[in-house]
């Protein structure tokens, strides 16, 4: 198995990099187009926990369109062959005393790369 093949990583960091522009900027229908479209689809989030993409579609319809941004540090893309990766980054809003995590499985579909299961948390910001 290839890990990290240039023309894939490639791939995967600038769908990352249209799902962080999408999330900061509340572009709900981008959001959707990039989560795969089945039940199996998962996202637990911080205070949520959503199976399937009508109930992450129902989230993303619902959430305020404020709060959003965001800077993102520590990201790692790993891609596996041709067709599956893994992005992991930790996250700072508003609160310099906790620090967010995400991390998304995303795999090659016949419509594109999509997410198909993520994690969002949130903790104290571990003190150096």
């Amino acid at each position: 198995m290839d890990i990290n093949r240039p023309d894939i990583l490639a791939e995967v960091e600038a769908v990352f990099a249209r799902y962080e522009d999408a999330l900061v900027n509340n572009r709900v229908e981008v959001l959707d187009e990039l989560f795969w479209n089945s039940p199996r689809t998962v996202r637990y989030g911080a205070a949520e926990n959503l199976i399937g993409i009508e109930q992450i579609r129902a989230f993303r319809n619902a959430r305020p369109a404020v709060g959003l941004a965001r800077t993102i540090a520590n990201t790692v893309i790993t891609t596996y062959g041709t067709d599956f990766a893994t992005a992991m980054t930790e996250f700072q809003r508003d609160d310099p005393n906790k620090v967010g995590r995400q991390s998304q499985t995303w795999a090659r579909t016949p419509a594109g790369w999509r997410v198909v299961a993520a994690h969002v948390s949130v903790i104290a910001k571990p003190q150096a």
